[in-house]
């Protein structure tokens, strides 16, 4: 009997995250499989929700909206800096760098204009507010079998 995807499963996947010209951002089908348990974070609550019922052998190309993928652009993600805090840095519009969040976490941001006094970084994930495909060939499905989490009463 093969299990479908769903809460309580664990499930080994090939996938491809394409942009709207067919362009390939990320593959795992030339190397190993992802795994992940279903609900773990790993994958995008659309993308997941996308997934249920699928089986081993299934493949499937799916159509990602924006909020089914990595949200709309927002423009409260778009901040200005003091030119100064970049000391003498050679800086170019499309740059990427790490910033330290308020809890000193990497934040990637990307530099989109430069001006005298002020450079204008953004914080929006890259693929914020893109139209994505999700082609994916289901390998295994199993339920997942938790460790013993002590809160047995």
């Amino acid at each position: 009997m093969s299990v479908a995807i769903g809460p309580g499963t664990e499930i080994t996947l090939h996938f491809a995250l394409l942009l709207e010209d067919g362009s390939e951002v990320d593959s795992t089908f030339e190397r190993q499989a992802a795994r992940f348990v279903f609900g773990d974070g790993n994958l995008l609550p659309g993308v997941e929700a996308k997934l249920q019922g699928l089986k081993a052998g299934d493949k499937q190309l799916l159509q990602l909206a924006p909020e089914d993928a990595f949200g709309q652009r927002n423009p409260a993600n778009i901040q200005r800096m003091p030119r100064s805090q970049f000391g003498d840095m050679e800086l170019s519009e499309g740059l990427m760098l790490n910033f330290a969040d308020a809890a000193k976490a990497e934040l990637p941001g990307v530099i989109s204009a430069i001006g005298e006094e002020q450079v204008e970084v953004d914080f929006n994930h890259p693929l914020a507010g893109r139209s994505l495909g999700f082609r994916v060939e289901i390998i295994d499905v199993q339920a997942h079998v938790e460790g013993d989490n002590g809160n047995a009463e």
